[in-house]
């Protein structure tokens, strides 16, 4: 059995045993949903992606679509409700982003194979190439070098995905959302050329996830400097 298949297999027992767990509302420190940095895809397979993640029964749950969609590359710290552009961590962060992707090509993965999870829906990544490892290895050593300690406690993400939904509050319908989820597991969205690493914030919305990009790093062949971006004060597009 493949490792997708093991996951999925994983992914449908706990939500029919009613095992599924939920996210809520960040507060100050929590360990989840604190800055990161990760890679947004761009283009068509986002309108297809967004397209699917509306149809998911999961009325009351985060479902993402758009600027929402990422792959997650590593988490950087606990929750902060603001981070300033002349926050420290925030401009090291950024630094070793640009470091870490100088010189790589953008990033190529097949977005194809939906599944439940414990926490929500996904779409699994398969990679095309080395890259997205090759960035992954140089940034958590750009980071080492600067001292930044070490968030994933020495976790080595090794499972690429992008979420179309996260639970939000106890599943009521988990046979519908599994036998939603088997009649689109062959899912197959294409290959997606993430040609940006950002760090990022994640706000909630009241009634979703808003992802607001602090630091930008273009992944080219070719050195290019790091851009800047306010943090927006509203939702993005």
């Amino acid at each position: 059995m493949s490792e997708f298949a093991e996951f999925r297999a994983r992914g449908r027992a706990a939500l029919l045993d009613g095992r599924a767990t939920h996210d809520l509302p960040m507060v100050e420190g929590a360990r989840r949903w604190g800055a990161g940095a990760v890679l947004r895809p761009e283009g068509d397979v986002v309108e297809r992606l967004t397209e699917l993640a509306a149809s998911v029964p999961a009325p009351g749950h985060w479902v993402h679509g758009g600027s929402t969609l990422h792959v997650t590359l590593r988490s950087l710290e606990p929750y902060r409700a603001r981070i300033p552009e002349d926050d420290p961590l925030r401009r090291t962060y950024g630094d070793a982003l640009t470091e870490a992707a100088t010189g790589l090509p953008p990033v190529q993965v097949r977005l194809a194979g939906l599944t439940p999870h414990q926490g929500g829906v996904l779409v699994y990544g398969h990679l095309e190439d080395d890259t997205l490892l090759t960035l992954r290895k140089r940034y958590a050593h750009a980071l080492e070098c600067r001292g930044v300690r070490d968030l994933e406690h020495g976790r080595t993400r090794d499972r690429w995905y992008v979420s179309l939904v996260h639970f939000a509050r106890p599943l009521a319908n988990p046979r519908e959302l599994v036998e939603w989820c088997d009649a689109n597991t062959e899912a197959d969205f294409g290959v997606a050329e993430l040609t940006t690493a950002e760090v990022v914030q994640f706000t909630h919305t009241g009634t979703g996830i808003r992802v607001d990009p602090l630091e930008r790093a273009r992944l080219t062949l070719h050195e290019a400097p790091r851009e800047t971006t306010e943090r927006h004060p509203g939702p993005i597009p």
